[in-house]
C-alpha cells in the first residue's frame, strides 16, 4: 500500500527524457488543492489504456493555479509574451499497466489566445480565459538562491498567493482560490510526493492515447492553509467535490523540460 512508503521511497529519480527536447519551462508559485473522488468516477475520464493511480484507496482530483515562464521551443530561449501567462488546470492522475504514472488534464486555463489556438489542435483542452495572480511571492528568486535546505528563511510570512479565472461568456465557468504558505512546513508526506512527483502526461490524439514525458527535480513544496475558494472549474470539468481540499500546498516553482512523445502500445 502506497500510504505506507516513506517520502523517499515514493519520490522516483528524474527520468532521462527521450529526444529531442521539445520544450523547456518554468513554472512558479504554483498552488496546489486537492480532494478525494472514488476511483470509479475518475475511471470514466482515463484515455484508452491506463487507469486511475490511487492514494489511500482513493482517486484524486486537483485544482492547480502557477505562473508559466520563458516557455520556449526545443532547449532555445523563451518565447516573448508567448512563453510568459499565467494557467489554472483541473487534472486527474493516471497509471499505465508497467507503472508509468501521469496526469490526466480536464481543462486548463491559460490567458494566451494563440497558445489556447495551438494546443487545442493536438488534443490538450486548453480554455482562453482571463487569469490573475494575486500578488505573488518571489517564486523565481527563491529558486536561484535556495539550493539547499527547502526553507525559505526570507520572505514574509502571511502573504497569500492565488489565481481568479473568469472564462469568456455569461454564463461561463468562474474560480478564485489563494492560500497562505506555511512557509517553514516543509511538506514531505506521502500524499504530497504522491501528487506531484509526475512525470508526464496522458491524452488523447487523433483516436489514440498518448503520452507526453517531462522531467524536473522535486517541487520545493510547503503546507499551506486555503485562503479563499470558490470554485466552478472543476464542477465544469464534470467532478463534484464539496467541503475543503484534504491536501493543500504551495510551491516557489520548478525547471521542466519535455520529450518526445510516444504512443500507447508503442515503443517509441
Amino acid at each position: 500500500m502506497t500510504g505506507n512508503l516513506s517520502a523517499a521511497e515514493l519520490w522516483p529519480r528524474p527520468p532521462e527524457l527521450p529526444r529531442p527536447i521539445f520544450s523547456d519551462q518554468r513554472w512558479l508559485d504554483a498552488v496546489f488543492l486537492h480532494w478525494r473522488i472514488p476511483e470509479e468516477l475518475a475511471a470514466t475520464f482515463m484515455p484508452t489504456g491506463v487507469q486511475p493511480d490511487v492514494f489511500d484507496g482513493s482517486s484524486w482530483v486537483g485544482l492547480i493555479g502557477f505562473r508559466m515562464v520563458q516557455a520556449g521551443l526545443g532547449q532555445g530561449p523563451g518565447i516573448p509574451y508567448l512563453g510568459s501567462f499565467n494557467e489554472v488546470n483541473v487534472r486527474l492522475y493516471s497509471r499505465e499497466p508497467d507503472g508509468t504514472r501521469g496526469v490526466v488534464f480536464l481543462s486548463l486555463d491559460a490567458n494566451r489566445l494563440p497558445v489556447v489556438v495551438a494546443t487545442r489542435t493536438v488534443g490538450i483542452p486548453y480554455v482562453w480565459s482571463r487569469i490573475r495572480q494575486w500578488p505573488a511571492l518571489p517564486g523565481s528568486d527563491w529558486r536561484r538562491q535556495h539550493d539547499g535546505p527547502r526553507t525559505a528563511p526570507g520572505i514574509t510570512r502571511g502573504l497569500p498567493v492565488g489565481y481568479s479565472v473568469h472564462r469568456f461568456g455569461a454564463n461561463a465557468a468562474r474560480s478564485h482560490f489563494g492560500v497562505v504558505p506555511k512557509l517553514h512546513t516543509v511538506a514531505t508526506d506521502p500524499l504530497s510526493i504522491f501528487l506531484t512527483a509526475r512525470f508526464g502526461m496522458h491524452g488523447r490524439f487523433d483516436g489514440r492515447t498518448v503520452y507526453v514525458p517531462n522531467t524536473h527535480q522535486d517541487w520545493p513544496l510547503f503546507s499551506a492553509d486555503v485562503h479563499r475558494l470558490s470554485d466552478r472549474l472543476v464542477q465544469a470539468a464534470g467532478i463534484s467535490v464539496s467541503g475543503p481540499p484534504e491536501s493543500v500546498l504551495y510551491s516557489p516553482g520548478v525547471r521542466t523540460r519535455f520529450g518526445r512523445p510516444r504512443l500507447l502500445g508503442t515503443d517509441g
